[in-house]
């Protein structure tokens, strides 16, 4: 693959593509346009008596874009249950240059000074397309979408892209759109405009539980 750069990455998402890596040890990338594209419906989040009450809990300290670093490095890392990653040296550079110029945001789970959980994506007009996410701690991940989608609905967003569907999304109320389907969507939701940082409640539990939908599992 050619020399990719931010701007081509961006013209990318907005073409419906995005790259990956074989694994962390392989520099090549590859662009994937999925057949089947995963989209969770921001009015369609499936939110379990157990994880409810874990965000009332307020378990974790919710952090944006505090240590987005950390967190591509996090979903990169090996952990149990996953000892590979299709995140490489090339995917953490790219991104982090979306970062620094904005269009790049994590959202991050804390627990006594830890970093725990957290996930980050790409952000196009009203368009989040979600790359990649990790947990150390019991629903950190979860929690941290849950946040992600109050933050995205009172923003004004319009569709949270989660590229592919498996079982752990699915669960999570994340469904399956055909190509076609998806750029018929996606693709006018691009020139709209919407706010990633409008939302400051997430240190209140019921104001997120509201705008994420409150959708009992």
């Amino acid at each position: 693959m050619s020399t990719i750069t931010p701007q081509i990455l961006l013209r990318a998402y907005a073409a419906g593509i995005f790259p990956m890596a074989e694994s962390a040890e392989d520099n090549a990338l590859y662009w994937v346009e999925p057949e089947e594209r995963g989209v969770i419906p921001l009015d369609g989040l499936r939110i379990s008596h157990s994880l409810r009450k874990c965000v009332r809990r307020r378990t974790f300290d919710i952090k944006i874009d505090h240590d987005f670093p950390a967190v591509i490095a996090q979903c990169a890392a090996r952990a149990p249950g996953r000892n590979s990653t299709w995140i490489n040296a090339r995917i953490v550079a790219l991104y982090s240059q979306l970062h620094r110029m904005g269009c790049c945001h994590s959202v991050e789970c804390w627990q006594q000074g830890t970093l725990v959980g957290g996930l980050y994506g790409v952000r196009i007009g009203a368009v989040f397309f979600g790359e990649s996410m990790f947990s150390r701690v019991t629903d950190a991940s979860k929690v941290a979408l849950v946040h992600l989608v109050a933050r995205l609905n009172f923003g004004g967003f319009k569709l949270l892209d989660a590229q592919f569907v498996n079982p752990h999304l699915e669960r999570l109320g994340a469904i399956q759109m055909p190509k076609t389907r998806y750029h018929q969507v996606m693709e006018p939701l691009l020139s709209l405009e919407a706010d990633f940082f409008a939302f400051d409640q997430d240190a209140e539990p019921e104001a997120v539980l509201a705008w994420a939908g409150l959708r009992p599992d």
